[in-house]
């Protein structure tokens, strides 16, 4: 028998609220960007999810749920969250703000729950990936399950293609 993996703040919100999900366990040891991380553990790129915290002009912290290889739109995500503008937090705030390293920040378990918003792609797919909560763990979820959980709403908020059809 292997050693029983120690659940993080998102997994036991899962269990708690009885929703079905898969942990991937990958090797890592510091921070990697989506893309990398959906290589190491097979998962499609158009699935896999990094999870994004803004700050409004209102002080309000916000949280994105957007593709791994997309951009955010600030202004589409400021209109959509009903701001004047939102920027992204510095990298040495997330800790502070979320509970979460950079890598391993979950849309769930946060330590606030704060209004969150999965990009509308999301609804496509039957199963999406997200961080499970700590650098070298991904959680394979429905998308209706997790905006179930995190109270979230489905919205455009990324860049649109810049490039000539």
């Amino acid at each position: 028998m292997g050693k029983k993996e120690a659940k993080t703040n998102a997994m036991r919100i899962l269990d708690r609220n009885k929703i079905s999900y898969e942990t991937i366990s990958y090797e890592c040891s510091e921070f990697i960007d989506g893309l990398h991380t959906a290589e190491l553990t097979n998962a499609p790129v158009e699935q896999s999810f990094k999870t994004l915290v803004v700050q409004g002009k209102s002080k309000n912290y916000y949280v994105l749920v957007i593709p791994i290889a997309e951009e955010v739109d600030l202004k589409q995500a400021a209109k959509v969250l009903g701001e004047k503008s939102v920027e992204m937090i510095h990298v040495k705030d997330i800790l502070q703000v979320t509970g979460y390293v950079r890598g391993g920040c979950s849309p769930l378990g946060m330590k606030k729950q704060y209004k969150t918003v999965i990009h509308d792609s999301a609804r496509a797919y039957d199963s999406i990936y997200i961080s499970g909560g700590r650098i070298g763990t991904t959680i394979r979820l429905n998308p209706q399950d997790l905006a179930k959980t995190a109270a979230a709403v489905f919205e455009d908020v990324v860049m649109k293609d810049s490039r000539p059809s």
